[in-house]
């Protein structure tokens, strides 16, 4: 049987129930499902009600369209913000996508192409990742004059090590799925038809195990990554700082113009 989530409650998502599977789609395809405010407390209220669920055991996140997961954050949001600001919206992204962790669900992102920015984020914070292999992903936030906010400097560093993952941020360089495949940050890649099949099928497998297992082995697994509370403070500070200076200004001046920023560092 399958349910549907009132679209009122949700204009930008769309939300299944399928037999202990949920299924949570970002729905603005003509926007390549960017994430902003509105869709930021969506997400929010949508993860209550899946949650609150008591069969739903897994949940696949994936992106409408065959373009993109989800290509970044709304730049726009993001211009002009003060320090305190940026503080507040790097730490409000980086609680929200820490629900996807901390969540007792078995979480999986169908990557179905772009994930950008603020997107590789989200597919970070799920528990796996596959990747259609026309899929484009990385943190290309420095050619705006910031960083990663919602958690993406630290999840990228656990998933891919500290070089790696200093090469894609600092670079801000834009990776292939197999090359993805290759450094550790998907799971699995496959042909954009069955990008969300493979998801269902991972989840049937998954659903066909204890129930407490599974939720004891995703404790279990967390653990061992060593997520640091310190590192996303850390990672919130910095991104405030750079909301200030002359070169966010100029970078994301830069972006909505079309033309290369002229970085000064200042």
């Amino acid at each position: 049987m399958t349910e549907t989530a009132s679209t009122n409650d949700y204009p930008d998502l769309q939300l299944t129930f399928e037999n202990g599977l949920s299924v949570l789609t970002l729905n603005r395809p003509k926007q390549l499902n960017a994430l902003n405010e509105a869709i930021l407390g969506q997400l929010d209220r949508a993860l209550d009600e899946i949650e609150a669920d008591a069969e739903t055991r897994v949940l696949i996140v994936t992106g409408a369209g065959d373009r993109s997961f989800v290509a970044g954050a709304d730049i726009a949001e993001l211009r002009g913000l003060s320090k305190e600001q940026g503080k507040r919206a790097s730490r409000r992204g980086q609680r929200l996508f820490a629900r996807f962790e901390e969540s007792r669900l078995l979480v999986i992102a169908a990557v179905n192409g772009f994930a950008l920015g603020g997107g590789l984020e989200l597919a970070m914070a799920c528990d796996m990742r596959v990747l259609s292999n026309k899929a484009v992903v990385g943190l290309p936030e420095v050619s705006l004059g910031i960083i990663p906010g919602y958690g993406g400097t630290q999840r990228l560093t656990h998933l891919v090590g500290s070089g790696r993952a200093l090469e894609l941020i600092a670079t801000g360089r834009k990776i292939s799925a197999d090359e993805a495949l290759a450094i550790g940050l998907a799971n699995r890649v496959v042909e954009p038809e069955k990008c969300l099949e493979t998801c269902r099928e991972l989840a049937a497998e998954i659903l066909a195990n204890a129930p407490l297992s599974v939720v004891a082995a995703k404790r279990a697994v967390r653990k061992a990554c060593g997520d640091s509370l310190n590192g996303y403070y850390a990672e919130a500070r910095e991104f405030a700082a750079l909301c200030v200076t002359e070169d966010v200004e100029e970078g994301m001046g830069a972006f909505f113009e079309r033309r290369k920023a002229d970085f000064q560092g200042r």
